[in-house]
């Protein structure tokens, strides 16, 4: 991507606190588009989530108060140095736990107002999105599948900040049927890593679960029915063989339901490229897991897409990503006032969330 010439290369101080990782790091991005990664550093809440199952915002927003500072200190130090050698800075400003992006958004604030440093107040969702440039050179535009543990959507994106929504989830994400689905089956927490392992080996044929929005043409998703089947059908499982087989059955069938959509939308995408530069990219936790990986690299290379996802340590949340999308946006002359708000909810595609919601929006607006 060609950049302008106001500030080159851009270095940027990344912040992520939209969960349950306080994350930074250090990314340069060159006049050619070259991105190097100098810095990626993530601190970790599993150990004070894990016995309850699951994220307490509360001791989420706690624990990135008192490591933020540290994290960016150590960011910088393994990208060898200070404040004074960044060009600016990119926090994640939502969507998340709020109490979280309050924080690395306040910080990142701090930081710019301090150092007179431009502040970009990123999309978490923006940041995964350009998460696959990390490792790669994928030229705009491309089709992306952006799949979390709280997200699950069919996106065209055409630039920075251009992404255009083919297809959401019209109830449960992905990775969020995974973690719940792995929750009932006794599974320690985070629950999609253990399901991936636990499948390893099963019979995915031995547990038939339903296939959900049959009869509809468009790109949406629904997992909520595979869940509650799945959770019936754990609740009656002490044998092992068992419970690896019904992990391996629903991997297998969010998989497939995956790929099915994707498959539709490179449909779509290839005759409005009119076959030409057809690349499709899966971001997001849930890109992690290497059956989905391999069925969605299928069903690309069957239409004729090349395919690529992040490196597995830009799969999950992290700060590199927050700051490549700050840097492509600095590179471009666009940056955010230091009254940028922390937002809980906050679509990529603004315009079709408000059009076509497919959650009723509530106070705080459309959530996807």
């Amino acid at each position: 991507m060609p950049l302008t010439d106001q500030t080159v290369p851009q270095v940027v101080l990344g912040l992520e606190t939209s969960c349950d990782e306080t994350a930074a790091s250090v990314v340069r991005l060159d006049r050619d588009g070259a991105v190097t990664v100098l810095s990626s550093v993530v601190g970790s809440q599993i150990a004070a989530h894990a016995p309850f199952g699951g994220v307490v915002p509360e001791i989420a927003a706690r624990a990135h108060v008192e490591s933020i500072d540290a994290i960016a200190r150590q960011a910088l130090s393994e990208a060898g140095l200070g404040f004074e050698g960044l060009t600016g800075i990119a926090a994640t400003a939502g969507p998340g736990l709020v109490g979280g992006v309050m924080v690395g958004l306040a910080f990142g604030k701090a930081v710019a107002l301090a150092r007179g440093l431009p502040l970009v107040a990123v999309n978490h969702l923006e940041g995964h999105a350009v998460s696959a440039r990390l490792g790669a050179d994928i030229p705009y535009p491309f089709l992306l599948l952006l799949v979390s543990g709280g997200h699950c959507q069919l996106l065209v994106v055409a630039g920075v900040g251009q992404c255009r929504r083919l297809g959401s989830t019209i109830d449960d994400a992905a990775g969020e049927a995974f973690d719940k689905i792995a929750k009932t089956l006794g599974l320690p927490y985070p629950g999609g890593p253990a399901l991936e392992a636990l499948a390893a080996g099963g019979d995915a044929a031995r547990y038939p679960l339903p296939r959900m929005l049959l009869g509809r043409k468009d790109c949406d998703f629904s997992f909520s029915g595979l869940k509650t089947a799945a959770a019936r059908i754990a609740e009656g499982l002490s044998d092992a063989d068992e419970r690896r087989d019904l992990a391996a059955a629903v991997q297998t069938a969010i998989a497939g339901q995956l790929a099915e959509r994707s498959d539709r939308a490179m449909a779509a995408y290839a005759v409005a490229q009119e076959g030409r530069g057809l690349r499709f990219v899966v971001a997001g936790g849930v890109a992690a897991n290497q059956a989905v990986r391999t069925k969605l690299a299928a069903t690309a290379q069957a239409r004729g897409f090349s395919f690529t996802a992040p490196p597995l340590a830009y799969c999950t949340d992290n700060a590199a990503m927050i700051a490549l999308a700050g840097a492509e946006r600095l590179a471009l002359g666009i940056s955010d006032s230091l009254d940028a708000p922390a937002r809980p909810r906050w679509p990529l595609d603004a315009q079709a969330a408000s059009a076509n919601p497919t959650h009723v929006p509530g106070r705080k607006g459309a959530k996807a």
